[in-house]
């Protein structure tokens, strides 16, 4: 009699990938229906995927304009989608259970931490109930504050549907807008370039959405119990405040005597667009102004700001805010000659800094070959290929107006950087630490001293 080999379960790391492969796929059939579109003709199937992968991966970039094209059908998808990848599907999984009063399995509980970044699964459905508390809190309190402007403007209807859904793409960092009817197609929120209601609104929920789940639980456990962040928190806050700071002082002082950009804006209008654009180009999307008319050096600023993204465990993208702290601590005491990382009095693993740089070089090589690739099979300027690339690979979503005239190719290559920014970094930081412990445990050879560097 044969015996049956045991069916090994998939990865953690497989079924969040396939996880998020099957959303797209569902969104993007649902999305090429025709009532899904404004004129009810079904929509090509790659524009249909294609806004699928930028809603779930909370990306931001488009072929169609989201109010024109799409239909209040449509926009539910979109906004569905966007919610879902904003939590990942295993937090809603698990959201699911909870509404159904059904058991979590351990395997359940494991995947929901791997999906966040989290080491260990202790207390997670606690955790779950933090989050979920906390994201919809967050949305419905931006959505009143975005209410007072647009329910005026739009009628109480509309204004409470615009409220509600660029609340959940801000906080998501998702970068979709229904204002195409209202300012013109791809126009974003130009039409509130000086209304500091709106802009410093939808500033709060890109920063609070960025932050990452793992820094609010102990931001909420440092008011409740008194329980001092971790350094890992204390990274976060400390560099999401000082890229901030950065973004919004160089875009001031490069961009002040813009006029193409502002107009007849004045003092007020120029310190709160700066503001936006270094918020927002932490992976929100977002734009109050046009950025195809901001300077070079502004242009390879965003484009930096884009790689970086938010904070893990969160709804932001790019490399992470954590990574490039630890590149630039590595980077500086390297330099002072120091064999050991520390910061304050606390030691950082070397495992954390090699992980953070195989990232960084990966990010780049990942860029910059999409960026060869894209330049080569459209007719584009360098620079509009290369802020297009960070900005799909940060799931960013800003553009210079490249992403609607792309072919099919710069198209599908635009959705692999778009998944490759939301799950294959995670995916990535995974594999790394545990070929690195497999490695380590296994074997260690000899160390050679002839390389020179420098």
């Amino acid at each position: 009699m044969k015996h049956k080999k045991p069916k090994h379960p998939l990865s953690p790391m497989s079924v969040i990938a396939l996880g998020f492969l099957a959303l797209i796929l569902c969104g993007a059939l649902l999305l090429s229906l025709p009532a899904a579109s404004r004129a009810h003709s079904p929509t090509p199937f790659l524009d249909a995927l294609f806004t699928s992968v930028s809603a779930t991966c909370v990306t931001g970039l488009v072929t169609l304009d989201t109010a024109t094209h799409w239909s209040a059908f449509g926009q539910a998808v979109i906004l569905l989608l966007i919610q879902i990848g904003g939590l990942g599907f295993m937090t809603v999984s698990v959201m699911l259970s909870l509404i159904l009063k059904r058991a979590i399995s351990p395997r359940e509980r494991y995947l929901v931490a791997q999906s966040m970044n989290v080491s260990s699964f202790d207390g997670i459905v606690r955790f779950v109930k933090l989050i979920l508390c906390g994201t919809f809190l967050f949305e419905l309190l931006g959505a009143c504050l975005l209410a007072i402007r647009f329910v005026p403007l739009f009628g109480w209807g509309d204004g409470l549907y615009k409220s509600l859904f660029h609340s959940i793409s801000a906080f998501c960092n998702a970068g979709f807008d229904l204002m195409g009817v209202y300012s013109g197609e791809f126009s974003s929120l130009s039409a509130f370039t000086d209304d500091p209601l709106v802009c410093l609104t939808l500033c709060a929920l890109i920063a609070l959405g960025g932050l990452g789940f793992v820094v609010w639980r102990e931001l909420y456990e440092l008011v409740k119990y008194k329980k001092p962040l971790s350094l890992y928190s204390r990274l976060v806050l400390i560099t999401s405040f000082l890229l901030t700071l950065f973004g919004f002082v160089f875009f001031l002082l490069c961009e002040w005597d813009n006029t193409a950009l502002y107009g007849s804006g004045g003092t007020g209008t120029k310190v709160l667009s700066s503001l936006f654009q270094s918020v927002t180009l932490r992976t929100a999307g977002f734009s109050t102004v046009n950025p195809a008319l901001t300077g070079g050096p502004s242009q390879l600023v965003a484009c930096i700001l884009m790689f970086i993204g938010g904070s893990s465990g969160g709804t932001a993208g790019g490399v992470k805010t954590v990574t490039f702290a630890l590149v630039c601590i590595a980077l500086i005491q390297s330099a002072r000659g120091r064999s050991a990382y520390t910061v304050g009095k606390k030691r950082i693993a070397e495992d954390n800094i090699r992980r953070a740089l195989a990232l960084v070089g990966c990010g780049l090589l990942v860029v910059f070959l999409s960026t060869l690739l894209l330049s080569l099979t459209n007719t584009c300027p360098m620079n509009a290929a290369l802020y297009e690339v960070f900005s799909a690979f940060g799931t960013v979503g800003i553009s210079l107006g490249l992403t609607p005239s792309l072919n099919a190719f710069g198209k599908i290559l635009l959705m692999v950087l778009m998944y490759f920014g939301r799950i294959g970094l995670l995916t990535l930081t995974f594999a790394i630490s545990r070929r690195q412990m497999q490695i380590d445990s296994v074997i260690a050879y000899p160390a050679d001293k002839s390389i020179l560097i420098g």
